[in-house]
């Protein structure tokens, strides 16, 4: 199959071309897909999407009209498509719904252990000559009440890396996990999860439900000095409402690698230009926050199972007119 790469970048080149073994034409355009950039598809079978591409029922109908049927996302998360302008032009989708748990697991502990310890602040403090230890105060992890919102495979993964630590973890999902209970997870009412937590990791998919799930209500509910780690979907946190809250001291600390309007600031330089986002740019002033650029996933054991599992969808598609994980509109 011919296939459209958008938001591809020299390493989606090296793991989508290992992965692919020659097996359909690749072509890799950096470009996001977008209504702007939707013509440089240029009829492909396949288009290949990213995170932040804009796969909006207008882009939808441009594909189809030029010959698309497939959309290939390289991603779990699917909010970025418009499933029922693609179900109602023919169009199927599919997703990476597994690749490495760990991967972002890890990442989020790594946010914690940073957060917590000031390692950040310290590193660049001793590149200055200063030794100093004021303000690097932490708090021992053992012992302390970890709450965990979306207990899927990341969720699970982290929460038993959390009891590793000595640590007591409660969780919250609508579908509880009999392996996450077996590591001695307790499943809790959100609510009193909000209220309990010393430390709140989510590990949520976007839904309508959880969009905004961190606003100033729940955070009204938690302990004072909380800590709040996001490595799910940037719109599960209201960015507005946790600088009111770090304000008021309420959020102790808060430790971000997705952020709701990420698709103009993340995986580009812009070391050479201002930030035109105020909120954004409000949250990089204070000292307890902590903010990687959507780097969860990113780990050479992920992305080898992103192109795989993305090869194996295209290849399926066009063997069967399946794909091995569709994504199909809700009803």
């Amino acid at each position: 199959m011919d296939v459209a790469i958008f938001s591809a970048k020299p390493y989606d080149r090296q793991f989508l071309a290992a992965a692919n073994e020659g097996r359909h034409q690749l072509a890799f355009i950096e470009a996001r897909l977008s209504d702007e950039t939707v013509r440089f598809a240029g009829g492909a079978d396949c288009i290949c999407a990213f995170v932040n591409d804009q796969v909006t029922a207008p882009v939808i109908a441009e594909l189809a009209a030029a010959g698309t049927k497939l959309i290939a996302l390289r991603s779990a998360g699917f909010n970025h498509v418009d499933l029922a302008a693609a179900e109602a032009a023919g169009m199927t989708v599919g997703r990476v719904p597994a690749y490495s748990p760990h991967a972002v697991a890890e990442h989020a502990v790594a946010l914690i252990l940073t957060l917590n310890r000031n390692t950040h602040r310290a590193f660049n403090r001793v590149r200055e000559g200063n030794f100093a230890l004021e303000g690097l105060l932490g708090f021992d992890l053992c012992g302390k009440t970890v709450g965990v919102v979306g207990t899927g495979l990341i969720g699970r993964t982290f929460a038993g890396i959390m009891r590793g630590f000595g640590c007591r973890v409660i969780a919250s999902d609508p579908y509880p996990s009999d392996e996450c209970a077996a590591l001695g997870v307790t499943y809790v009412p959100l609510e009193r999860l909000f209220a309990e937590a010393d430390i709140l990791s989510l590990q949520c998919p976007l839904t309508p439900d959880t969009h905004h799930l961190i606003d100033d209500r729940a955070i009204g509910l938690m302990k004072r000095g909380v800590m709040i780690v996001n490595t799910s979907r940037g719109a599960v946190v209201d960015a507005s409402a946790v600088i009111r809250g770090l304000k008021s001291g309420v959020i102790g600390g808060l430790a971000l690698d997705v952020y709701e309007e990420e698709a103009d600031l993340f995986f580009e330089d812009l070391s050479q230009k201002a930030i035109q986002d105020d909120v954004f740019a409000r949250l990089l002033t204070f000292p307890n926050v902590l903010i990687t650029g959507h780097q969860a996933f990113f780990t050479r054991e992920a992305l080898t199972g992103i192109a795989r599992t993305t090869i194996d969808n295209i290849t399926a598609y066009e063997d069967t007119g399946r794909v091995l994980h569709p994504v199909t509109a809700p009803r």
